[in-house]
């Protein structure tokens, strides 16, 4: 039986994961307490702290007794995490918590599918969540007060919780608009880029489903979750900006690990180098003063962006091709000769072919093209309707 799990720290708040349990069994829902508390304590709680502490490493467990509590929290989560794993009967999860809390719970809440509901009761969630987040789809919701006791405050939050989290478990409407007999496709966008691929998935919508993700960092890190769990037929990526801010300080950067999925798991894969003409800062006073005396433009007041260099423009074109070596499946990397963005074509604030000609002759210097391997050179502008069919044209030769 599909249930909704109610999680905390039940050493410190008990009476606030009971309230919660109540209310949603009052909303109709199966439910369960898991406790995730690290210190010494009783609990009645449907899952107990020893019972969840044991999917933890002989390492983990040691840190859950040293009693330092830095150690315990970090320890709990990654057990957490492992028992989150083993588990088939979850409609939903809940969780309430301080910082310590909100680490443990989210840890577990990051395994679980896209789709699955989970929300976040936290003293932390007005504040940067990201680290909490990560690439999944965890509401947080601000608890206002501490969780420290009820009180007027806390049971009105904790009621709202209790209703969000048991409509979004029992809505089957949602779940049946999800069903989608198309493969479903990884498309990478940016402001800069959008005309081209919105022309992809014009022509593609037909016969795919086509998952546009907004290359800020997590956006590329999602994607490449979803295909690394195979939840994706193909990958359409033509804004690798992300790389930009990895390499060169950005505020929106690509993880390390950024293209290793085209290796790991040989899905087709179309690239090309949308938005590599600039790296991302918020605004003007933000940018790092190594940065003094470059071409900004200022795309909004709260967003700037710098233009990279031919210098950088070669760094960043060695990355990927050495990325793009490693790559044994369908690939096609495609290659606007005019221009990668919006901002890079002849009168714009970033054109600079002589930049453009550095990335370009890195990635070809660097990905060992050839085989099922391949790079395409075009003599047009990333966003021309040309482009965009070529590009539609290399994934449908890979993919059938």
């Amino acid at each position: 039986m599909k249930r909704i799990y109610v999680v905390g720290t039940a050493d410190t708040k008990g009476a606030e994961l009971d309230y919660l349990a109540r209310r949603i069994g009052e909303a109709g829902a199966a439910v369960v307490i898991a406790d995730v508390g690290t210190s010494a304590h009783r609990s009645t709680a449907g899952i107990d702290a020893t019972e969840i502490a044991a999917h933890g490493s002989a390492e983990t467990r040691q840190a859950l007794a040293s009693g330092e509590r830095g150690r315990a929290v970090a320890a709990m989560g990654e057990a957490f995490a492992a028992f989150i794993r083993t588990r088939d009967d979850i409609a939903g999860i809940v969780g309430i918590g301080g910082g310590g809390g909100t680490s443990i719970v989210t840890a577990g809440m990051r395994e679980l599918p896209i789709g699955i509901p989970k929300i976040m009761v936290s003293t932390l969630a007005s504040g940067d969540v990201s680290a909490f987040v990560g690439v999944s789809d965890i509401v947080m919701m601000p608890s206002i007060t501490d969780l420290a006791g009820l009180n007027r405050i806390s049971r009105v939050v904790l009621g709202h919780a209790a209703q969000a989290i048991a409509a979004m478990s029992r809505d089957q409407a949602s779940a049946g608009e999800a069903a989608d007999a198309r493969p479903a496709i990884g498309l990478t966008m940016f402001g800069v880029t959008t005309q081209c691929v919105t022309q992809i998935t014009d022509v593609l919508q037909a016969d795919y489903d086509c998952l546009v993700f907004h290359a800020t960092g997590t956006g590329g890190r999602t994607m490449e979750k979803l295909a690394g769990s195979f939840m994706l037929a193909g990958l359409i990526d033509i804004t690798t900006t992300e790389v930009c801010d990895l390499l060169l300080g950005g505020v929106l950067p690509a993880g390390a690990d950024r293209l290793d999925v085209v290796a790991q798991t040989r899905l087709p894969y179309v690239g090309s180098v949308g938005a590599l003409d600039m790296v991302n800062f918020w605004a003007p006073e933000t940018v790092p003063a190594r940065y003094a005396g470059r071409l900004f433009h200022k795309h909004n007041p709260n967003v700037t962006l710098m233009r990279t260099t031919p210098e950088e423009c070669a760094l960043i074109g060695a990355w990927i091709g050495d990325k793009l070596a490693g790559c044994d499946g369908p690939v096609r990397f495609l290659i606007p000769e005019r221009g990668v963005s919006a901002l890079d074509i002849e009168g714009a604030a970033f054109f600079d072919p002589i930049a453009d000609a550095a990335l370009f002759d890195a990635i070809e210097r660097h990905g060992n093209f050839g085989g099922s391997r391949r790079l395409i050179r075009l003599p047009l502008h990333i966003n021309d309707a040309a482009f965009a069919a070529a590009a539609v044209a290399a994934f449908r030769d890979i993919a059938n």
